[in-house]
């Protein structure tokens, strides 16, 4: 395995390394994403390079007893919230749980930890299934959220900030436009009624107007120290979602 000084082990990406530099029972770290609308503005990948860029700075920082691998990012999930726009890719509950179940069965024979770093709100009930299925099989894997607080639900001004930092060239700053910008509990409704098309054209919840690449490199920090600092306090709820020991809950 690569080293660096100090105690940090420099981030290792699963899919360029060869088996003998794999370190016995690694943390293995599965950015889970989804290829979906992100409204006229942001790439349909949007949720994939979150994931991965908090996964792979969250390996950078952590400490080399814990011998961090980040797999190859799963870039399709589930959702069905955004069938009716072009370009979105589901392939729903069902195929994703399969998928998450199977991967961790043969993580599992050689990795000592494994946690999703989950970019997609569409994935969390079919995440909370699997790893609750793979916590009972005996299986040490766990998920986590890429969150920050004041987060607007989808393709407005937190998701603009934060790819505005990660990847300026790929958003289409001139064509943002602004969405329905209630609450997402207000929302809900006619989310699971009618999908995303049915409350905004556009497909944007939320309103990207003053998005920047600084706030977006705030919430990666934030993103960041949140996800290390629960990977290192191990502790997880019914769902197998890493949780605050303190409170029981994701600091969010």
């Amino acid at each position: 395995m690569r080293s660096t000084p100090g105690n940090l082990a420099a981030p290792s990406d699963l899919a360029h390394t060869v088996w003998p530099e794999v370190s016995s029972s690694p943390l293995v770290l599965v950015p889970l994403g989804s290829t979906e609308q992100h409204g006229p503005h942001l790439p349909l990948g949007t949720d994939a390079v979150v994931a991965r860029a908090v996964a792979e700075r969250v390996a950078a920082g952590a400490p080399a007893e814990w011998h961090t691998l980040v797999a190859p990012t799963m870039a399709y999930g589930s959702s069905g919230e955004h069938a009716g726009f072009a370009g979105t890719v589901s392939i729903g509950r069902e195929a994703l749980l399969a998928v998450l179940v199977e991967a961790v069965r043969s993580l599992a024979m050689w990795a000592g930890r494994i946690v999703f770093v989950n970019g997609h709100g569409g994935n969390v009930a079919t995440l909370g299934a699997a790893v609750g299925q793979l916590r009972a099989e005996g299986h040490r894997v766990a998920w986590v959220p890429c969150v920050a607080p004041g987060a607007d639900p989808h393709a407005g001004r937190w998701e603009t900030s934060v790819m505005l930092h990660l990847a300026p060239e790929d958003v289409r700053t001139a064509a943002a436009v602004a969405g329905d910008t209630r609450p997402l509990a207000d929302l809900m409704p006619d989310l699971v009624a009618g999908g995303v098309l049915a409350v905004t054209p556009s497909g944007v919840l939320g309103d990207p107007a003053g998005a920047s690449a600084e706030e977006g490199e705030k919430a990666m920090e934030f993103m960041v120290a949140t996800v290390t600092r629960l990977i290192a306090a191990d502790t997880v709820d019914a769902r197998g979602r890493l949780v605050d020991p303190a409170d029981g809950t994701v600091a969010e």
